[in-house]
């Protein structure tokens, strides 16, 4: 291993340790008793998100591998919040970065990309896999592709991932053992490594995963056929895909929700009034299925806690989720107003009704 490697991986592992843990904040229910939910706010990491953790485990996987090397072209196929994140760590270690992204990806993540020395490539969404490694080929780099490294470069049985962080943290809840963990798939990697883990410590959590309009994961968890593909995309970024993604791992999931990506944007907007929080929309379908579950809890008389996810800052989204021009362009005002009244009064009285939107 070559002198310039080691100091690599001393530089990320340095900035891991000049890294606090991410807050676990006890979200209100007011109404409903015996219940607890708590979400795990990784928008507080120097990247601003979840994929921080990513970013950070796919580059010592990188180094480790022999893949990454003085001078190496990094290359990454992504929404935008894992380009970010990479895009740190490659400057970090003073190496180009060209981030591969869906053309419409938000304003914010872009700046921020290349904030951190980055420069995005944009493509149709179907193509980002395929301009990315051409990319990397062409620049004799390293592509990293997360979502077939996402489930393996993250060490699962523990080493301080976000699953031995969440168990850790619960340890002085009145349930500490979550009843179930409720997270969203990407690259699918966070639902690996929580599944996982949970299996390897003998836990009776079950984790439910929840799934964006136009996703295939839904639809593969309940058939089993990784051949899927959708033809349209959905509107939530950073969640859902278009095919099976590699690091989706179905055999450790217990169940999965399908979220109306009108209800993942109602739920973001009114998690930021009840917690002062801006939050993006992956967090509003995490949430929006939380709230179901606790509901289906409640009524069938079970007690627990339920963990889910911040995944990232709603900063990102002040042109797009938050901007009502945006919605209207999107045609995803239609129903909103429904959801923000069933989201009203599961919070004011602990009833959940359904929609037929």
């Amino acid at each position: 291993m070559s002198e310039w490697v080691k100091q690599a991986i001393n530089k990320i592992e340095s900035d891991y340790q000049r890294s606090a843990d991410t807050h676990l904040i006890k979200y209100p229910l007011p109404n409903i008793d015996g219940i607890e939910l708590y979400l795990k706010d990784e928008s507080t990491h120097p990247t601003g998100s979840l994929k921080h953790r990513l970013a950070r485990s796919l580059f010592l996987y990188g180094l480790c591998n022999g893949n990454i090397q003085e001078g190496t072209t990094i290359v990454e196929s992504s929404s935008g919040s894992t380009a970010v994140s990479e895009a740190y760590f490659a400057q970090i270690l003073g190496l180009p970065f060209i981030a591969v992204v869906p053309q419409g990806t938000s304003e914010e993540k872009v700046a921020q990309i290349e904030f951190y020395g980055g420069r995005c490539h944009f493509v149709p969404p179907a193509e980002i896999y395929s301009a990315a490694a051409k990319l990397a080929e062409q620049n004799d780099g390293h592509y990293m592709d997360q979502f077939t490294y996402a489930e393996r470069a993250t060490d699962w049985r523990g080493n301080n991932n976000i699953a031995e962080s969440i168990f850790m943290q619960m340890q002085r809840e009145p349930n500490p053992i979550p009843a179930w963990v409720v997270v969203s798939a990407g690259t699918g990697g966070t639902s690996a490594t929580i599944g996982r883990y949970i299996r390897f410590q003998g836990y009776n959590t079950k984790m439910l995963v929840a799934d964006p309009s136009n996703s295939v994961f839904y639809d593969y968890f309940k058939t089993g056929d990784a051949s899927l593909t959708a033809y349209k995309a959905t509107n939530i970024e950073g969640i859902g895909r278009p095919r099976v993604e590699p690091s989706f791992i179905r055999t450790v999931v217990d169940d999965m929700s399908k979220v109306n990506d009108v209800a993942s944007i109602a739920t973001m907007r009114y998690v930021n009034k009840v917690l002062n929080k801006e939050v993006g929309g992956s967090t509003g379908t995490n949430l929006y299925a939380a709230f179901a579950l606790i509901a289906k809890m409640r009524a069938a008389g079970e007690t627990g806690s339920v963990v889910s996810m911040i995944c990232d800052s709603g900063s990102r989204y002040k042109n797009t989720y938050y901007n009502s021009n945006w919605l209207v362009q999107k045609g995803l005002l239609t129903d909103i107003e429904s959801f923000e009244q069933q989201l009203a009064e599961f919070h004011q009285s602990g009833q959940w009704s359904e929609l037929s939107c």
